[in-house]
């Protein structure tokens, strides 16, 4: 009786490099909201309204407002500050 050994096919992989590219771009990203936040936070945005605004729990979730609206401008395009991140990392990387 003969025994043969299956071999399962494996799912392809990523290379590693472009899985360290995503990983910078990904962290790119993340500066550039963060940026953009405290770009808003400056402007005014989220800042409760003297009269009929939200009071005390308003004050303290707006913050969360303007990370998510900074996140959704990065998700759009944002101001190119990613991609120049990206590329000062991916120079310095190689």
């Amino acid at each position: 009786m003969e025994i043969q050994q299956s071999v399962a096919a494996s799912p392809p992989q990523t290379s590693p490099s472009a899985s360290h590219e995503a990983q910078l771009m990904a962290v790119a990203q993340s500066l550039e909201a963060a940026f953009l936040s405290e770009m808003l936070k400056s402007a005014g945005i989220g800042e409760t309204p003297s009269e009929f605004g939200g009071g005390a729990g308003e004050d303290q979730f707006a913050s969360f407002m303007r990370d998510e609206q900074a996140k959704q401008m990065t998700a759009a395009g944002g101001i190119g500050l990613a991609q120049s991140m990206f590329d000062a990392m991916m120079a310095r990387s190689q």
